[in-house]
């Protein structure tokens, strides 16, 4: 075993992390340190009507508290975020506090991003449709300030990525705008609110933020800093996750909410993604069948976990140190691993077949595969992972 470090580069800019139970109750100070007056919440109309969850986070603002946009869908089109920006101008908030999942982080991001670009949202449309791009601002001074509460375990918090569909000719149009300053600029993890999240949301993001945390190791940018984060939040993951459906104890979500924050610690940097492989067949599969992404990742991570390993990548070795205990490391550390990964998906309650799955057929796996080879999302894993598209349409047939 070669015991060299190669030469690498780590620019991560995250914002400021905010842990603990009960954190929520200090956010004016921290907008207040800013010298940020008026925050307007943006949040989906679930999260706008849980109290349990709105109610600390308008508290915690105090006067802060400029109004609430809980217009925010999965969709996450521009009208979205354009209908944003006009509530955030009606109320003079010069801060945004997003509250919820990736849905709602994304279209905070969309707003602080183009509140001041100069854009109407006809040209903003017509840029999408025409190049499939979002150009942002170059000033940094346009950009409005951006603090995430998050309630999911998706994982998609420490970003510089905002997902923003335009509805085209063509059909909806994904934008991808990545740019560090849509990093937010504060960030509160405080587990007392992802337990008023129900179950199934929770459980079902659970294994979007565990996915970051396998794919970040044997990703093609893979660094030491970036393994020591995964490895560490993958251990939380593993000893938490499996029970999150059934334990009584506090410490299991607060474990879960670390082991989320950990493991996308320097995932998202602009010339350096980490997200790959498995979220290369999760669109496929949704785009192909319509599924929701974490069902799909939930079914395909430990057959696309195979693959890699046949293929010489996917360091196991590494996986294993976060992922098994002394008593479950054995000679054959790919297999504990393929296991370890299976325990945590069935004890978040998710399916194991694509065939139970609702909406998805043999027919279309086929094309599924192509999908997945297509996407460009697959040229970021293992430098040496280039399977065919038999060799992730079979992937894909082990999992039907």
């Amino acid at each position: 075993m070669s015991l060299s470090i190669p030469s690498f580069t780590h620019d991560f800019e995250p914002g400021g992390i905010h842990f603990g139970r009960g954190c929520i109750d200090h956010i004016d100070e921290t907008l207040s340190e800013q010298g940020l007056n008026d925050a307007l919440v943006v949040c989906g109309s679930t999260v706008g009507s849980n109290k349990a969850l709105i109610d600390p986070v308008v508290a915690g603002l105090g006067r802060n508290a400029a109004g609430i946009f809980d217009e925010t869908t999965p969709a996450k089109t521009l009208s979205t975020v354009f209908d944003g920006i006009e509530r955030l101008r009606a109320t003079e908030a010069d801060a945004i506090v997003a509250v919820g999942g990736g849905s709602s982080i994304d279209v905070a991001r969309g707003i602080s991003a183009l509140a001041n670009a100069n854009y109407t949202y006809e040209d903003a449309h017509a840029a999408v449709a025409e190049t499939g791009e979002l150009a942002l601002p170059d000033d940094d001074d346009a950009y409005v300030p951006v603090t995430v509460v998050p309630t999911t375990l998706a994982g998609a918090d420490l970003s510089v990525a905002a997902g923003l569909v335009a509805e085209t000719d063509d059909g909806p149009t994904e934008a991808i705008p990545i740019d560090t300053r849509l990093m937010p600029t504060d960030l509160f993890y405080d587990p007392d609110l992802f337990e008023t999240t129900p179950m199934d949301v929770l459980a079902g993001s659970a294994i979007n933020g565990f996915d970051k945390g396998i794919e970040a190791v044997y990703s093609r940018f893979a660094n030491p800093v970036t393994d020591a984060t995964a490895v560490r939040g993958l251990a939380y993951l593993r000893s938490s996750l499996p029970r999150l459906r059934s334990a009584d104890d506090p410490s299991v979500v607060s474990r879960a909410v670390m082991g989320t924050l950990l493991v996308q610690h320097g995932v998202s940097m602009p010339t350096s993604y980490k997200i790959n492989i498995v979220h290369a067949f999760g669109h496929a599969l949704r785009n192909q069948f319509g599924i929701q992404q974490g069902v799909a990742h939930g079914v395909i991570v430990p057959h696309a976990l195979r693959l890699i390993f046949a293929e010489g990548g996917g360091r196991p070795d590494v996986l294993a140190e976060g992922l098994l205990t002394g008593e479950e490391t054995t000679s054959d550390t790919e297999d504990a691993v393929v296991e370890a990964v299976e325990t945590v998906r069935d004890g978040l309650g998710l399916p194991s077949r694509l065939r139970d799955v609702d909406g998805t057929s043999r027919d279309g796996l086929r094309a599924a595969a192509e999908h997945t080879a297509e996407d460009g999302f697959l040229d970021l894993g293992p430098e040496a992972f280039e399977p065919s598209v038999d060799d992730i349409e079979r992937t894909l047939e082990d999992a039907w």
